[in-house]
C-alpha cells in the first residue's frame, strides 16, 4: 500500500448573492446542515451477463456462480421496508435541524442503450456513490457500471437549483464502457481495466483540503488522474491515492473519518502496518466484530456495511442499531450514537453513509494533516 500526495494550486470558491455558498461540504464530520437521502423505489439487480454488473455487484463470485443470482426488481417487501427506514432517517435528520432532499423517483426498469451496449437501471438508493462534493463544487463521477449511466437524472433538478444559486457543477467525461474496460484476473474474477477514466464518488473520502482516493475495481488509475486534474482548479487540495487497501468497491466501509485525529478502520481489510501514511499520527479505533445476518443468497455488500456510519457532527453519529459492540466502542470515544435501522443495507449495498450525500457542512478547507 502506498499513499502519495498531489498538491494543487489555490483558487477561491464563489459565494451566493446572500454571502454563503449554496453548497459547502469539505469533510465527513463537521456539523451537518443539508443532505440528500436516497430512495429504494424500483431498485433492481441488472443482468449479470453484463460485465460491468458482474464487476460492480458481485466481484468475488466467479462467472459460474453468477447463475444463482436473482436479477430484476428487488422484492416488494425489501423496497417497502427500506423506504420506511429511509423515511425515519429523514425525520430524524430534520429533527436535528438538517435540511433534507430526496431524489426524484426514476423507473429503473426502463431500458436504454449506447452504440456499444444495452441496459436497464439499478437504484437511487445510494446518492453518494456517483456524486462527490468538494467545497462548493458538485462533481458527477463516471461510474464503471453501465446500469448507473442515467441514475443522477433523479438529482438533476436539485443540482440545477444549486447551480442557479452559485454552486459549481462539473461532470466527468462520459465513459464509453465498452467491453475492453472489463478484465478477468488470473482467479477468474472480474477486474477493472484502465482504457478510460472511471470511478465511483464513493471511492473518495474528504478531509478538508485532503482527498483520499481508493484505487480498486470501482475506481481506476485514469479516474484518479482525471480527479487530480480537476481539483487543481478548485483550490489548495491534495489527493492521496490509496493502493492495496481494498481491491473491490468503495472506501467508506473500510475507513471512516470520525473527527480530526480519530479514524475508524476495518481490521478485516487494514492491518496496523497498512494504515495509510497520512493517517499514521491519528488515534485509530479498530472496528469491533460486527454481528452478521443469517446466511442467505449473495448480497451487494459484506457484513462490514454496518461500519458505514454517518457523522452528524464531531460528537454525534447515526449508526446501525443492530451493532451494540460498535455503538459501545464509539461511545467510549465520546461519540453519542443515534441508533437507526436499515434492515436491508447488506442486500441493497449501502449503509448510512452510502444512502446520504451531504451538501452543506459547517467545516471549510482545513488542513487536518500537517
Amino acid at each position: 500500500m502506498t499513499a502519495e500526495r498531489t498538491v494543487t494550486t489555490p483558487a477561491p470558491s464563489l459565494p451566493t448573492a446572500f454571502g454563503a455558498p449554496a453548497v459547502n461540504s469539505w469533510d465527513e464530520f463537521t456539523a451537518l446542515r443539508e443532505i440528500i437521502v436516497g430512495n429504494a423505489t424500483h431498485a433492481r439487480l441488472p443482468q449479470q451477463d453484463d460485465p460491468s454488473a458482474w464487476l460492480s455487484c458481485f466481484p468475488q463470485l466467479t462467472r459460474a456462480e453468477l447463475g444463482r443470482i436473482a436479477v430484476g426488481e428487488m422484492p416488494a417487501q425489501v423496497i417497502e421496508e427500506t423506504n420506511e427506514d429511509l423515511a425515519v432517517l429523514c425525520t430524524s435528520l430534520r429533527g436535528l435541524g438538517v435540511t433534507v432532499h430526496r431524489p426524484d423517483v426514476i423507473d429503473h426498469r426502463v431500458e436504454f442503450a449506447s452504440p456499444h451496449w444495452r441496459s436497464a437501471g439499478f437504484t437511487s438508493y445510494c446518492p453518494r456513490d456517483l456524486t462527490l462534493v468538494v467545497g462548493s463544487t458538485i462533481i458527477e463521477t463516471a461510474s464503471p457500471m453501465r446500469s448507473r449511466y442515467f441514475e443522477l437524472f433523479g438529482l438533476r433538478p436539485l443540482f440545477q437549483d444549486y447551480l442557479r444559486r452559485g454552486a459549481t457543477w462539473l461532470a466527468a467525461p462520459r465513459p464509453r464502457l465498452t467491453d475492453e474496460l472489463y478484465l478477468v484476473d488470473p482467479d477468474g474474477l472480474p477486474d477493472l481495466g484502465d482504457s478510460e477514466p472511471v470511478f465511483d464518488a464513493a471511492n473518495v473520502l474528504r478531509l478538508g483540503r485532503d482527498l483520499f482516493y481508493q484505487v480498486s475495481r470501482s475506481g481506476n488509475e485514469l479516474g484518479l488522474r482525471w480527479l487530480e486534474s480537476v481539483v487543481r482548479l478548485l483550490g489548495d487540495i491534495r489527493v492521496h491515492p490509496l493502493r492495496g487497501i481494498y481491491g473491490y468497491t468503495h472506501i467508506d466501509s473500510t475507513i471512516a473519518l470520525l473527527r480530526p485525529g480519530l479514524v475508524l478502520l476495518n481490521p478485516g481489510r487494514i492491518t496496523p502496518d497498512g494504515i495509510p501514511d497520512p493517517l499514521r499520527g491519528w488515534d485509530v479505533l479498530w472496528c469491533p466484530p460486527l454481528r452478521r445476518p443469517a446466511a442467505g443468497p449473495p448480497t451487494l455488500s459484506e457484513h462490514w456495511i454496518s461500519m458505514n456510519l454517518l457523522m452528524v457532527d464531531e460528537e454525534h453519529a447515526i449508526v446501525d442499531a443492530d451493532q451494540p459492540e460498535l455503538i459501545a466502542a464509539l461511545e467510549r470515544r465520546g461519540i453519542t450514537v443515534l441508533p437507526h435501522r436499515l434492515r436491508h443495507a447488506q442486500l441493497l449495498g449501502g449503509g448510512f453513509h452510502c444512502v446520504t450525500l451531504d451538501t452543506i457542512r459547517a467545516g471549510g478547507p482545513e488542513n487536518y494533516l500537517d
